[in-house]
């Protein structure tokens, strides 16, 4: 009876043995699936990064030369202000000069007019005086005629 009891304990671990050793064979299974498929997300993680990388210089070259682009393009416009500032100073000198030379300009015309009124009025008095005188003498040599045409 014991033999038998024995026998049947034997025989129900044999079966849970056999149940377990399945049971290890489909985890064995499942993990050498899952290993696998770990495997293929590292070599895709590793692609992946491998990518990153990548993108990660290109944006860093693309960031540098940006960065280039606008420092030029700000050393460009100092110095188109630099010559722009340099042409204002040229032209507000020249607009100076040429405010000097104009008022100059103006007093000499002034001066001019004065010369050119006093000169004309010197000139008028010598034709009244050139009248004067001949009209004086076209009297004279009216009284001559006059005296000779009573002479003879």
């Amino acid at each position: 009876e014991e033999k038998k009891q024995l026998t049947l304990k034997v025989e129900e671990l044999e079966r849970k043995l056999e149940s377990t050793s399945g049971q290890n064979i489909e985890f064995l299974q499942v993990i050498a699936k899952r290993e696998e498929s770990i495997h293929q997300c590292q070599l895709r993680l590793e692609e992946k990064s491998r990518e990153c990388s990548s993108l990660a210089r290109q944006l860093e070259m693309a960031i540098e030369d940006a960065k280039r682009q606008v420092e030029q393009a700000r050393e460009r416009a100092a110095s188109r202000e630099r010559a722009a500032q340099s042409k204002v100073l040229d032209l507000e000198t020249q607009l100076s000069r040429s405010k000097t030379e104009l008022n100059q300009l103006h007093r000499s015309k002034e001066d001019a007019e004065r010369r050119y009124e006093s000169r004309l009025q010197d000139l008028r008095d010598r034709l009244e005086q050139s009248e004067s005188t001949n009209r004086s003498m076209q009297n004279y040599v009216q009284f001559l005629k006059s005296s000779y045409d009573n002479v003879f």
